[in-house]
């Protein structure tokens, strides 16, 4: 265009005249003379001069190179070239033409001219930020000062004392995004768990809804003051959750005092046994060995709802379930009885386990 005789040329060195003219002083061939542009990659004239015009013209398309032909432009859309390009190898880029098909996961380059860091930086300025980045990646927080040119990072330095309040809500995003498993969860504190969803689900009242959701809305209340003392996942690890799940109770109206009352731990059976009560299925769960249950003519019930009681063989095999005993003693005892009284010779099988005495214990050999 610059050399042409015909009337495109004409208007081209019309143009150029008058671009040069509207320049501070009107310094002529400042910027209009193709040959004056000198990039620090080795580009020069015309090469130097594309590469700034497609930067200055889109500059979210600047790109940096990730290795193997890919790059990441400044508008956070990954680029790749084609195998065969020239272009490979570069650091910097200027994208003018790219295309990104409908089941590729990047954009394809279709035009570019190489720049270098300067010029990437001079045409894209607008986007170059410098921060603290606080956040959960990788499993646990990580915390940099990072210095951007839009998504394309250009350093990168730990941070040694980020913001409390910003590793706070990496550590909360940590747990929403990883789930509960993250803190420190004994067989007490799940039990406690089991317990307080099956009061909320049979009770209601001000006891608290314990599902993962409910937890993830409520986490800055239960979590606290651990939570803004912690620093990482470690931290969280040793986080009694059982703990800061009492947090939840409803002490305000005095009904956290009847939690032992309402969902005990343990019942205790005729046998003398103190036995545990699963609470994490729809109905509380008592397993027991049959013989320490005679006597017992009706089902234990914890906040008014009857368990659902596994009877066990002296194994502590399932022999039989109900949820109503005095009808098992009555039709199905029998049943189980004379399967099982064979095996197990040394424990009692009365005809009538309703008003049996319950047993731990075996009869001696030879008895």
């Amino acid at each position: 265009a610059r050399s042409g005789s015909d009337a495109y040329g004409a208007r081209w060195r019309q143009e150029v005249r008058r671009l040069e003219g509207a320049l501070p002083g009107g310094a002529r061939g400042r910027r209009g003379g193709a040959t004056g542009a000198t990039g620090a990659t080795g580009a020069t004239g015309d090469d130097a001069v594309a590469g700034l015009v497609a930067g200055l013209a889109f500059p979210e398309r600047v790109a940096r190179a990730k290795g193997d032909g890919a790059f990441l432009m400044v508008s956070g859309t990954g680029a790749e070239l084609g195998d065969g390009s020239r272009l490979r190898g570069q650091e910097w880029l200027a994208v003018a033409v790219a295309d990104r098909p409908a089941t590729a996961s990047m954009a394809r380059v279709r035009l570019a001219a190489v720049i270098d860091e300067g010029t990437a930086l001079d045409v894209a300025g607008a986007l170059r930020s410098t921060g603290d980045e606080v956040r959960w990646e990788g499993g646990d927080v990580l915390a940099r000062g990072v210095e951007r040119l839009g998504a394309v990072e250009l350093t990168v330095r730990p941070l040694r004392d980020p913001a409390p309040a910003l590793v706070r809500e990496a550590l909360l995003d940590g747990v929403r995004r990883e789930g509960f498993g993250l803190l420190h969860w004994t067989r007490e504190a799940r039990q406690l768990r089991d317990r307080l969803a099956f009061l909320h689900r049979a009770v209601g009242g001000g006891w608290p809804d314990v599902s993962d959701g409910a937890l993830r809305d409520r986490a800055a209340e239960w979590l606290e003051p651990e939570l803004s003392r912690a620093r990482r996942r470690a931290d969280l690890e040793r986080l009694d959750a059982g703990q800061a799940l009492r947090r939840l109770l409803p002490w305000a109206s005095g009904e956290a005092g009847r939690l032992d009352e309402l969902a005990p731990e343990r019942i205790e059976v005729p046998s003398g046994s103190r036995v545990r009560v699963e609470y994490g299925g729809e109905q509380p769960v008592l397993a027991v060995k049959l013989q320490e249950l005679f006597g017992l003519r009706e089902t234990p019930r914890v906040a008014g709802v009857p368990v659902l009681v596994h009877l066990l063989s002296p194994a502590g095999r399932p022999a039989a379930v109900t949820a109503d005993l005095a009808s098992f003693w009555r039709d199905g005892y029998r049943a189980v009885r004379a399967e099982l009284r064979g095996r197990y010779p040394r424990h009692p099988w009365p005809e009538d386990p309703s008003t049996a005495e319950a047993t731990r214990r075996v009869r001696p050999r030879g008895r």
